[in-house]
């Protein structure tokens, strides 16, 4: 018999997760502050609330993919308020920070906080091959771990609140690192006039390959639709608790803090609705070139 679980935030990512919880047989209430995202899943047998304190109750697992850690901090004061559910997932990108005063609202309560945000994108989510960071109390992540599965593969951390987003806080850094680089390499290479598809066959056979060369560029910069799916705004977001995070640690990060700039200046210049694509775009003006496949030429 499935698990009832709460599942707060049904967006993009959300709604990949929700399928595939609800493919495996599980019984879902779902709460979004759009009542269209959770329609669809209504009509597969999932219950809408109308508040996360009213989803939570009467589930064992509230599960959490929202935008940041003031949505996570908030949907884990409503779960403490309602009462009921043992286990608390954050499966955003929140923070260190937030994971370990989401473990305090919730420990009073008797409600175990589990992080564990993940990595893999909207594709990632609904065919449940995401790479799930998870950190929490052991028991919890034993609990936890079926329903988990259900969504990619799960590394256990540890049990310190946080760990497991510290661990995604570094490598959405390294992602938008490999793209900011990337555009910089390619942009040289086309105002040389290499031709940029050779350039990346070149450097996807070589040392220099990365998520940018090898998935991003090709597919949703050379085609010029910049539509990777994951919005500059949240890579922002990710790489600024990322430096907080390292500051507080007292390690230095000079190429993140470049990172960071890249990623401000895309969305001053392209808004908050920019794809992280979009700082392809910003390489681009300054280089005065574009990246443009052969098929796609003016």
């Amino acid at each position: 018999m499935g698990e009832k679980v709460a599942f707060i935030g049904v967006g993009r990512m959300g709604s990949g997760m929700v399928g595939r919880l609800m493919a495996a047989g599980h019984e879902l209430t779902l709460f979004d502050p759009n009542p269209a995202a959770v329609a669809p899943f209504v009509e597969r047998g999932a219950r809408a609330a109308t508040s996360i304190k009213a989803a939570a109750q009467g589930t064992s697992v509230v599960m959490a993919s929202v935008p940041g850690p003031a949505d996570a901090k908030a949907a884990a004061s409503a779960v403490a308020e309602a009462g009921g559910a043992r286990i608390f997932v954050d499966l955003s990108t929140s923070g260190p920070a937030a994971a370990q005063a989401i473990a305090g609202i919730l420990a009073p309560h008797g409600i175990a906080a589990i992080d564990a945000p993940v990595s893999g994108g909207v594709k990632g989510a609904a065919s449940g091959k995401l790479a799930i960071m998870a950190s929490g109390p052991r028991a919890a992540l034993e609990k936890a771990q079926p329903l988990l599965a259900e969504l990619g593969k799960v590394f256990l951390v540890g049990e310190k609140p946080g760990l497991g987003q510290t661990v995604k806080l570094a490598n959405n850094l390294m992602s938008a690192a490999s793209l900011a680089i990337a555009a910089e390499a390619m942009a040289m290479g086309v105002k040389a006039g290499v031709d940029p598809a050779v350039m990346l066959d070149i450097l996807n056979a070589s040392s220099g390959r990365n998520s940018a060369t090898q998935d991003k560029i090709p597919k949703h910069v050379l085609n010029r639709k910049f539509d990777f799916g994951f919005a500059n705004a949240l890579s922002f977001k990710d790489v600024r608790l990322c430096l907080e995070e390292a500051e507080a640690l007292g390690v230095p990060m000079v190429v993140g803090a470049a990172v960071r700039q890249m990623l401000s200046i895309t969305q001053q210049t392209f808004g908050k609705d920019a794809d992280c694509t979009d700082l392809v775009r910003v390489v681009e003006q300054w280089a005065d070139c574009e990246i443009r496949g052969a098929q796609n030429q003016e």
